[in-house]
């Protein structure tokens, strides 16, 4: 088996079946197989997809697992070579998984990979970043990059002087499509559930380079992805929760505790900006990390 599809879906029945038509129809000149992870979405998805894609393999969960428990399930069935993990808005463009699969084939020290990821008007989404640091996530929990974006901290954390034209090592790339090796997955092992949504990718790649392994961007293919359609529909503040208890959690693990000490000290000022936000939104723009741009 050359590639094993791994989508892990809550409650975006109509983009799952775009995202699974899109696969089955687009993708020739390998073998893959397909898993798709329902965590209990209750909108019909999965009775959607048993209906119209029976050859995918379904896990149907009674209870939203999040992306890493979603994800590992089916990481520990799927027999590919090499395994790519795509959002449910992620929607290959012509037949990008077989391209990236000889991309990393032909590149044999390429341990884990991104394509090109553009937005619905074709233009290309940032999907490129650097390693967090305490300093910058301090900067995001406190929501400056809404008031300066380009302050070095930030700008060397969002990557905003990469060149999205040409394939490069990087530090981490976008969960959305997530390309991973066989053996680099038998090596750092499965994703870290103590992650339930957000940082978990970021974990992953840093483990792999921790392990001496190299993540790369290859714009030899495209994806196309909605930014993040599942968790828009997620209450703000309760982000704004579940993104720094994963903050947290990702400074003990690799920063340790003074580093986790910090974040959870800004946590009750982090979620009141969260719960200001709305209020104040015409009067600060926002920053939207999917184009790198502020928003009105």
């Amino acid at each position: 088996m050359d590639l094993s599809v791994i989508i892990v879906n809550w409650k975006v029945k109509d983009l799952l079946r775009r995202n699974l038509a899109s696969v089955y129809a687009n993708t020739s000149g390998i073998d893959f197989e397909v898993f798709v992870v329902d965590n209990a979405s209750g909108d019909g998805s999965v009775e959607m997809v048993a209906r119209e894609f029976p050859q995918a393999t379904l896990i149907a969960n009674n209870r939203n697992l999040g992306f890493a428990a979603g994800n590992n399930p089916a990481l520990r069935l799927a027999t590919g070579d090499f395994l790519v993990l795509l959002n449910p808005d992620a929607e290959p463009v012509g037949n990008a998984l077989a391209e990236m699969v000889a991309y990393m084939r032909a590149n044999p020290r390429v341990a884990i990979a991104g394509p090109r990821i553009i937005n619905e008007d074709g233009s290309t989404q940032p999907s490129v970043r650097r390693f967090p640091t305490p300093l910058s996530q301090i900067l995001v929990m406190l929501k400056v990059q809404n008031l300066a974006p380009n302050l070095g901290p930030l700008r060397r954390y969002y990557a905003l002087d990469f060149d999205y034209a040409k394939a490069a090592p990087v530090d981490q790339v976008m969960g959305a499509a997530f390309f991973i090796r066989r053996e680099v997955l038998d090596r750092i092992g499965l994703m870290d559930e103590r992650f339930f949504i957000w940082y978990e990718e970021v974990d992953w790649c840093k483990r792999a380079k921790d392990a001496g392994l190299e993540v790369w961007y290859a714009p030899v293919a495209k994806v196309r992805h909605g930014g993040g359609q599942s968790f828009r529909q997620v209450f703000g503040p309760q982000k704004q929760r579940m993104m720094n208890r994963s903050l947290r959690y990702y400074m003990k693990k690799h920063f340790g505790l003074a580093a986790w000490a910090v974040v959870s000290v800004l946590h009750p000022l982090s979620m009141a900006l969260a719960w200001l936000a709305p209020a104040i939104k015409n009067l600060v723009p926002r920053y939207d990390p999917f184009r790198q741009r502020r928003l009105p």
